[in-house]
């Protein structure tokens, strides 16, 4: 029998569930934990006894401070979440323990795996619309997934990077796979336009809170977060509060609040291509348009995802599809539907597929799906440059930032 996969979880919120769970059950044959880190004990505790009512064995727990510790004690698996970081000099300290270990890191761009994605992919590279030059892509965050940025940590650029570093970084993403290329140069400008405590008083807002917990205001407002009312997020942050103090149920429109909302950018590829791109996060429905324009036609898809909360109900509804389309445009021709394979589950069916590609058998991807430390470079290197150029109006070369390796 060949010898199992071993994977450290390293941070045990709300997403660690999705990967724990997979290996705990479907995945136990090929592969197991044998490691918990985090800078909370009351969530590492939590992990365990969801892992031992899958009949997974107790692990050892670490706290961050340990890290190394529990390296030296536990070789394990590298793979990390997106973003893969939130800035060049930390990028740097992961290419350059790659060439030290000379081992391979694997960055879950989920994305990738929805039936829809691979499809756009698959269209492009049969040359369905010949050498694309341009590209619109439009995403829209709701005011409930959108909005969740806003109570918790991302909320302080520091820590995420902003939203296009920690989400957009998906969709810059997508658009590397896609046109198999990377970005050269970025022009963004971003705003705080609808959320924070500025923009509720000028709207007419006189009543505020700092957290839901406790708050007779709170009651009221659409936007607060009760964590005692969902036993998950109650078990991972309300309870475990005493440990670090962080609060998960902050206002959307308190003080503090330092990265944007509403953000716009324009991005020239090495391949020739241009993007504009806007991520809205307080829209009134959640999902994407994106558009192709090339030397062959226009390809055109628009999908629509469920609302949800992180970690706020059933997982398998993250990002799952409302209705999805793909309409092929080619010169000379009338346009057609393009079929997509039905899929379920979250993002778009695409998490079952990447759980498979992790944890399961190997087999050979023809799309190529399986993102390298590279590609989680150059694809935060999008973001991380337009959020330079919002601070300094100029046009940002994504080599003066950091020369991703070929």
């Amino acid at each position: 029998m060949a010898t199992k996969k071993r994977y450290a979880l390293v941070g045990t919120g709300g997403r660690s569930s999705f990967f724990y769970t997979a290996i705990a059950t479907d995945y136990q044959a090929t592969s197991c934990i044998v490691a918990l880190c985090d800078t909370n004990q009351t969530r590492m505790d939590y992990a365990n006894s969801k892992l031992t009512a899958l009949g997974h064995r107790v692990v050892p727990t670490f706290l961050a401070a340990s890290f190394d510790h529990m390296i030296g004690q536990h070789q394990a698996r590298r793979v990390t979440e997106k973003p893969m970081t939130i800035d060049a000099p930390r990028c740097l300290d992961i290419f350059s323990a790659v060439d030290r270990t000379q081992r391979n890191v694997r960055v879950t761009f989920n994305y990738r795996y929805a039936p829809h994605n691979t499809k756009v992919f698959e269209l492009l590279r049969a040359g369905a619309i010949g050498q694309v030059t341009s590209v619109h892509f439009e995403w829209m965050l709701n005011t409930s997934h959108g909005a969740d940025y806003f109570r918790r940590w991302h909320r302080d650029k520091r820590n995420s990077g902003g939203l296009l570093v920690h989400k957009s970084t998906h969709h810059f993403d997508l658009v590397n796979f896609w046109l198999q290329t990377r970005p050269l140069s970025v022009y963004a400008q971003g705003d705080l336009k609808f959320y924070g405590k500025e923009n509720a008083e000028k709207r007419g807002v006189t009543a505020f809170y700092n957290r839901a917990r406790g708050s007779e205001v709170a009651k009221g407002d659409p936007f607060a977060l009760h964590l005692e009312t969902i036993p998950t997020l109650k078990a991972l942050y309300l309870d475990a509060e005493d440990e670090d103090g962080y609060y998960r149920d902050q206002s959307v429109f308190g003080d503090g609040i330092s990265i944007e909302d509403t953000m716009n950018l324009l991005v020239r590829y090495r391949n020739g291509a241009v993007m504009t791109y806007s991520l809205t996060a307080y829209a009134p429905w959640e999902g994407f348009r994106v558009t192709f324009n090339g030397t062959g036609g226009r390809l055109e898809m628009e999908v629509v995802e469920n609302s949800y909360v992180n970690s706020g109900g059933d997982q398998s509804l993250e990002g799952s599809i409302e209705k999805r389309s793909i309409l092929l445009r080619p010169l000379f021709e009338p346009p057609r539907e393009i079929e997509i394979e039905t899929s379920k589950g979250a993002h778009g069916g695409g998490d079952s597929v990447l759980l498979q590609d992790l944890f399961g058998e190997p087999v050979t991807d023809e799309y190529m799906r399986a993102a390298s430390h590279i590609d989680g470079a150059a694809s935060i290197l999008t973001g991380i440059a337009a959020n330079k150029s919002i601070a300094t109006g100029q046009v940002v070369l994504v080599d003066d930032i950091l020369k991703v390796p070929e």
